[in-house]
């Protein structure tokens, strides 16, 4: 199998502006996917990128199957035989393909892009078709054509001056590419939730950048350690990361004694939002995502996510907005973040928890509490603490 081929499907949509995505892709691919002596090149045509393998790119398959896997923007890639677009070596490639495997029923499906080629899909399927059961025939008396439920499929994709042959196809990710969609910070906690809201953002193209808020010294670093490790495994999908670490013990403490208990946590999480606005500019971010859905805690009513998000000018998502818990740990289970996230650590944010936090914070109320706060004072020495971690 010398090519990778692969395909995608909302790219294809992008009008004008596909070159762009697809270069973006392959840059990707490249960087993400493949070492560089795994290839010989990688380039789009007529919808769909392909790879041409190196001997060491044959051998690495697997590894190279993996990382693919992870790419944003394919919906699925396969390892193909190519030979000239010739019946004849359609045939013998066909067979080289079928004769090691073994099955009772089988399916030719071409998809022919050039439409030059002399035979319609149909007229090829028919042609490779009626040659297998000839040639294989003598070992197998009962090998039939199946269309319904074959034991194998060979696929012939048909394009530009190649023919590629193959008997899987393997999904990928879908999506868009990550580096389309432009910037933006990710409130990323080390629970459950921020994690999956981080790979849904990368997969609508997003390039994320990680800040995690912790109480260090006066917790230990248990959380840190989380997040470092969480972000690692992010990271796959889009290659470097930076991880912002600041620290907020000092935020807690004034918060804790100057304003009310119930407010608390509405607090915190404004000052949050405002430092993650000062990173997210430095960084040219364009958007705060965080991992909140509707009613899951007490901070996530639609009154105290308006009260925290007044806060900030910027953009914020939510894209796990709607989402309940179990869709939410399925996805941290898929992405393998759950395993880490579920770790026991002290969570900043569960530190002087109040016993009946408001859930439907009044504004003006939230503002009174604040003034009895040095915002400008916490917030700039918290930023200047911060430290970053390449990932």
């Amino acid at each position: 199998m010398s090519y990778i081929v692969c395909h995608y499907h909302e790219i294809a949509l992008k009008g004008k502006n596909r070159k762009f995505f697809e270069e973006k892709l392959i840059d990707n691919i490249k960087n993400l996917a493949l070492k560089s002596g795994d290839f010989e090149f990688i380039k789009r045509i007529s919808g769909r990128i392909i790879v041409k393998l190196t001997k060491e790119g044959i051998q690495g398959q697997k590894e190279i199957s993996n990382n693919l896997k992870n790419i944003f923007g394919i919906a699925y890639f396969v390892f193909a035989l190519d030979t000239e677009p010739k019946i004849k070596l359609i045939q013998e490639k066909a067979l080289d393909l079928f004769k090691n495997k073994k099955f009772k029923t089988f399916r030719i499906t071409t998809q022919r892009s050039e439409k030059d080629f002399p035979l319609t899909s149909q007229q090829i399927n028919e042609k490779v078709g009626e040659y297998i059961l000839k040639k294989l025939k003598t070992k197998n008396k009962n090998l039939k054509v199946n269309l319904e439920k074959p034991g194998a499929t060979c696929f012939i994709e048909i394009v530009d001056k190649y023919a590629f042959l193959y008997l899987e196809k393997i999904q990928g990710p879908g999506g868009l590419p990550v580096g389309t969609g432009g910037k933006a910070v990710v409130l990323l906690s080390g629970g459950i939730d921020s994690p999956v809201a981080s790979f849904c953002a990368m997969k609508r193209g997003l390039k994320v950048i990680f800040i995690h808020f912790h109480a260090y010294p006066y917790t230990s670093q248990a959380s840190i350690e989380k997040t470092k490790k969480i972000a690692g495994i992010l990271s796959k999908y889009q290659g470097k990361s930076k991880l912002y670490l600041v620290p907020f013990g000092e935020i807690q403490k004034e918060i804790l004694i100057k304003t009310s208990a119930r407010l608390r946590v509405v607090l915190y999480r404004r000052l949050m939002f405002r430092i993650a606005e000062i990173i997210a500019k430095e960084e040219w971010a364009g958007a705060i995502i965080t991992g909140e859905s509707i009613g899951q805690v007490a901070s996530q009513t639609l009154e105290n996510i308006r009260a925290i998000e007044e806060s900030v000018d910027l953009l914020v998502l939510r894209p796990l907005i709607t989402e309940d818990k179990e869709e939410i740990i399925g996805k941290a289970r898929e992405i393998g973040t759950f395993e880490i996230s579920i770790l026991p650590d002290e969570d900043c944010c569960s530190r002087f928890l109040p016993a009946h936090p408001a859930t439907k914070a009044n504004l003006n109320e939230v503002k009174r509490e604040e003034k009895k706060l040095n915002i400008n004072k916490l917030i700039k020495e918290a930023v200047h603490k911060a430290s970053l971690v390449q990932i």
